[in-house]
């Protein structure tokens, strides 16, 4: 019976100490991202130089951003540094909108395989509650060196959410589709909207450089999956890269859940917004009208 006993105190010390090392353990990962745009895909065409270059500067604050990853072994926040803004660098309502597809602070558990995102929307507050997206990442035996740690690349083939702006195109060319180009040509209407010659692809592949020697299956956004820390991400028109890493910091910060706003599903938060985007058209002339060219 007293062996039993000393095996059973073992045992509970053990588990003991590993939940108190789960809860202690905590590192916080910096990261900048960074979307190319392709003006000719918004009308840039019949711009200038100049008038594109005036334009990317503009949008710079919204294309180019840093992040905070915390994270411990089973659940992280993901948040924007918060930055003081550029004096004119406004930009309206379209501002407004395209600032909601970045959204607020974001919260994983890959335990529970959970994802929440806080998100505001013209001046309404979200919470946007979903299932974290398990990615079916293949190996490619690559490596390279990132800081001092030694990376191992994956790629994966990834659904491209229909109201992701950033990896918006001009729609390809279906020559073939013989049928589509006679709808289309008659249709004079959908020629002078710019948004119906532009799509959101149905997928992306993904490329990602996840380190080891941090052997957590954590990473930027709503990557993770891997047998260690997410260090640099490409998708599409976008590059995460993580630029510092702090393991054990001294003050630690509480990761928990956000909790601000109308708790919403995905598909019913695209829904709103899909719902704004057509009530903006209209405003801005909408259907080929004269406030289309302002759009």
């Amino acid at each position: 019976m007293k062996s039993i006993s000393i095996k059973l105190c073992v045992v509970l010390i053990t588990l003991f100490s590993n939940t108190l090392l789960a809860q202690e353990f905590q590192g916080k990962a910096i990261y900048q991202s960074k979307t190319t745009v392709d003006m000719d895909n918004f009308g840039g065409r019949q711009m200038s130089e100049e008038q594109k270059k005036m334009i990317t500067e503009r949008m710079k604050s919204m294309l180019e951003k840093t992040f905070i990853l915390t994270f411990n072994r089973t659940e992280s926040t993901y948040k924007e540094e918060e930055k003081l803004e550029t004096p004119g660098s406004g930009g309206g309502p379209w501002r407004g909108m395209m600032s909601s597809f970045t959204g607020g602070p974001q919260y994983k558990n890959v335990k529970e395989s959970k994802l929440l995102q806080e998100q505001e929307f013209f001046g309404k507050q979200f919470l946007v509650v979903d299932e974290l997206e398990t990615l079916e990442w293949k190996m490619e035996g690559e490596t390279k060196q990132i800081g001092q740690y030694t990376c191992y690349k994956a790629t994966a083939v990834k659904k491209v959410d229909e109201m992701d702006f950033m990896n918006m195109r001009r729609r390809r060319d279906r020559g073939n589709d013989e049928k589509e180009k006679a709808e289309k040509s008659k249709d004079s209407v959908d020629r002078d909207d710019p948004m119906s010659e532009l799509e959101v692809p149905k997928e992306i592949t993904i490329t990602a450089w996840y380190t080891p020697q941090i052997p957590v299956n954590q990473g930027p956004g709503e990557y993770w999956g891997l047998p260690g820390l997410i260090l640099e991400v490409n998708a599409g028109r976008t590059t995460i890269l993580c630029s510092k890493i702090v393991m054990n910091p001294e003050e630690k910060e509480e990761i928990k859940m956000p909790s601000k706003g109308k708790e919403v599903t995905r598909e019913e938060y695209n829904q709103i917004m899909k719902d704004k985007i057509e009530e903006m058209r209209e405003m801005y002339g909408g259907r080929g009208g004269r406030g289309n060219r302002r759009f």
